[in-house]
């Protein structure tokens, strides 16, 4: 596949990226956890203070093909932003085709450009796609353990102060 693009997403892009997060959400195991609808992601990228990002991969037909949903995240330590990247998917028949790599440098250059030190994200353990991040230059951080609160758990905290 010839003739890839990266660009910042487009309203008109959001049905396709909303089906790349639940097609994510399938092949991380995990469909039944994912409800993102798309009136939810319209007001994350394009409400009237929004601290989502995204950038989308299209080919030749300006079609979505890959994507990539990113944040600010601030490095108390470094005192500057980083980008932590929420979620990166290419479909099944654009992977091989640079269209992952793509979208990774576009995160990269947009650190370089504005002087953030970190770019950032999770991968599960199982993940094939680490041999190609560790092909990239990047580091896996075992030695910090992810902690996340939510559900009766986070209500429960809330409701503590």
């Amino acid at each position: 596949m010839s003739g890839l693009v990266v660009r910042p997403v487009r309203p008109e892009d959001v049905p396709a990226v909303v089906s790349m997060v639940h097609e994510l959400a399938l092949f991380e195991k995990a469909p039944e956890s994912c409800t993102l609808t798309e009136d939810q992601l319209v007001q994350a990228l394009f409400g009237r203070s929004p601290t989502l990002f995204c950038d989308v991969v299209v080919g030749a037909e300006d079609e979505p093909v890959g994507m990539a949903l990113w944040f600010l995240n601030f490095s108390t330590w470094d005192g500057v932003h980083g980008i932590y990247l929420e979620d990166l998917y290419v479909r099944p028949a654009a992977r091989g085709t640079g269209a992952g790599k793509a979208l990774l440098a576009t995160l990269a250059a947009r650190c370089v450009e504005r002087g953030y030190t970190r770019l950032e994200w999770w991968v599960l353990h199982w993940n094939p796609a680490r041999g190609f991040y560790d092909g990239l230059g990047a580091v896996p951080m075992d030695e910090w353990v992810p902690y996340r609160i939510g559900g009766d758990a986070l209500a429960e905290l809330a409701s503590s102060e």
